[in-house]
């Protein structure tokens, strides 16, 4: 149990601090819509895909590192509440069209990614 605490608090610390690293340098570049977010839940997407492909596929690989990589630095890396946030500001702000489709984007661009990424590492059948 130790282990596994410490391999999630670790690796959702340094997936926390690239979500907050990707905002501070993507964020001023489109004021419109943050691509920090948008980046780190697509980006998470894709690793995740690729990380659910490698440890399916290599089945001895230690339960910490399963824990420190998707639960932990995924987890920490991606976010659904900034993402809310985002979105409902929009909305607020009277922004319809803006927050239909950021929110498309994210859910597009996250399921897309995830799936490239079984592809990446050749899992894509491994709940057939």
């Amino acid at each position: 149990m130790v282990p596994g605490f410490i391999a999630v608090g670790c690796g959702a610390a340094l997936g926390a601090w690239l979500r907050w690293l990707l905002g501070l340098v993507l964020n001023p570049l489109f004021l419109a819509m943050p691509l920090g977010t948008l980046v780190a839940n697509v980006l998470g997407g894709y690793l995740v895909g690729i990380a659910v492909g490698v440890f399916h596929l290599n089945s001895g690989l230690p339960v910490a590192l399963k824990l420190f990589v998707i639960t932990g630095f995924l987890g920490g890396l991606t976010t659904f509440s900034t993402f809310s946030a985002e979105v409902v500001e929009r909305l607020l702000a009277g922004q319809p069209g803006l927050a239909i489709g950021l929110a498309s984007l994210h859910l597009v661009g996250s399921l897309g990614a995830t799936y490239l990424g079984l592809l990446t590492v050749g899992a894509t059948k491994i709940w057939a």
